[in-house]
């Protein structure tokens, strides 16, 4: 037997193992095509990273290939529109932050929808980090400032409703300062934010420390503060100092990653994906491994404890937006009280 025949039997062989286990398994659901998960950014960023760890191990418990599929555009809003219009048999997914999906309808990205729309699987917690080109004159987080205060510093982010321009907003808002000098360029994801701070097409990025962690190891960025209360350390970096130095009152909230299937399938879908999770994704030491190494936080959850632990930032998110004055629907009306705020 040739040698490309023998791979081939080998591989029939081993998917064929990988689908009896699932099948031999007592999930309600038995999955017979591939699975869709939409990333609405581009590869390389945040959401492309960890959905890309998490999806071979949903693959082996399922028996049948979860596919990621890139589709930016408009903050991530066309990608999670496609996913929502597809049908709702349980084949397509979609990832993102659960801030973004929970907050696209107050920006009038999209319409109608609120998180209420999803199953919640969380898997990580990311942070911001904010960090300069290896050649800036910026020093400091504090010499920045004075350069988004009195000249002009360009600043690379996803857009808007990336968690970067998250980031960048809710420094002005937790300095209570209007920055005028900072101006947000903004890409089709993280990644190309996070490549051109690097290359020094702009000066900044306020992405977030996954997106970051490579660059920062090569010495192509210099990270300067991170958006947490605590240090973090990427690697065996030295710790960058958290917002909290030089803002002791900064609030801070935990941005949740994850998967999101749309309401509507079958029960026995959203079953099966729940004991998966359990089984599989909430002690996944690949997973682990992700996380420590790119100063991501292995945070995952499912069902009403993911909507619980992940309420406070999109709380947050979305009652910033009408204090920003980029809220054009009400966020009482998805159930969101910021009166209580």
């Amino acid at each position: 037997m040739s040698m490309f025949r023998m791979a081939a039997c080998t591989a029939v062989i081993a998917l064929s193992a990988v689908a009896a286990n699932a099948q031999d398994s007592e999930y309600a659901w038995q999955p017979d095509k591939p699975i869709n998960i939409i990333v609405p950014w581009a590869a390389g960023g945040s959401t492309d990273q960890v959905t890309r760890v998490v999806a071979p191990i949903l693959e082996e418990a399922l028996g049948v290939e979860v596919v990621v599929v890139n589709q930016p555009g408009a903050s991530g809003s066309i990608g999670t529109q496609a996913a929502l219009d597809a049908p709702r048999d349980g084949y397509t997914w979609t990832a993102n932050a659960i801030a973004n999906n929970a907050t696209y309808a107050i920006t009038g990205l999209l319409q109608d929808t609120s998180i209420e729309d999803y199953r919640i699987y969380l898997h990580v917690a990311n942070v911001p980090v904010v960090s300069v080109n290896a050649d800036s004159e910026y020093q400091s987080f504090e010499e920045l400032l004075g350069g988004m205060r009195d000249g002009e510093v360009t600043v690379g982010t996803a857009g808007v409703n990336s968690s970067g321009g998250m980031a960048l907003a809710s420094i002005k808002d937790g300095l209570s300062e209007e920055l005028p000098g900072a101006r947000m360029i903004t890409y089709d994801g993280g990644n190309p934010a996070v490549i051109a701070a690097a290359s020094g097409e702009v000066q900044a990025t306020t992405q977030l420390a996954v997106e970051q962690a490579e660059m920062i190891r090569a010495g192509r960025l210099r990270p300067l503060t991170v958006l947490s209360d605590t240090p973090l350390e990427i690697g065996d970096g030295d710790p960058i100092p958290p917002i909290t130095e030089f803002a002791p009152d900064f609030h801070v909230a935990q941005d949740f990653f994850g998967v999101f299937i749309p309401v509507g399938a079958p029960q026995e879908v959203y079953d099966t994906v729940d004991q998966v999770w359990q089984d599989h994704v909430m002690e996944s030491e690949a997973l682990k491994a992700y996380a420590n190494e790119n100063g991501a936080v292995f945070a995952p959850s499912y069902g009403e404890d993911a909507l619980a632990a992940a309420l406070p930032v999109v709380e947050a998110e979305a009652c910033a937006r009408v204090t920003r004055g980029e809220a054009v629907v009400d966020p009482s009306e998805i159930g969101i009280d910021c009166a209580a705020e």
